[in-house]
């Protein structure tokens, strides 16, 4: 399918249903094709990647430091 610039800002969720659909869509300026919108194939990147995990809580950064961890950081022990 090809469409017009003005048609396809018009149309723009239709084109995109037609090109995950698997249909051809170039839109063109005037008769001379210019772009071509295809469907992105998988980025690899996910939010939910560790949902599954069993990684337990993360460390409490509030809780107070033990005295001895204290001392190394202020230069004792």
């Amino acid at each position: 399918m090809k469409v017009t610039i003005h048609a396809a800002k018009t149309n723009l969720s239709k084109l995109i249903e037609a090109a995950l659909a698997g249909e051809d869509v170039v839109i063109a300026k005037g008769d001379v094709p210019m772009v071509k919108l295809v469907p992105v194939q998988g980025t690899g990147f996910r939010f939910d990647i560790l949902a599954d995990a069993s990684i337990g809580p993360g460390p409490d950064f509030f809780a107070p430091l033990p005295e001895d961890e204290i001392d190394a950081w202020e230069g004792g022990a």
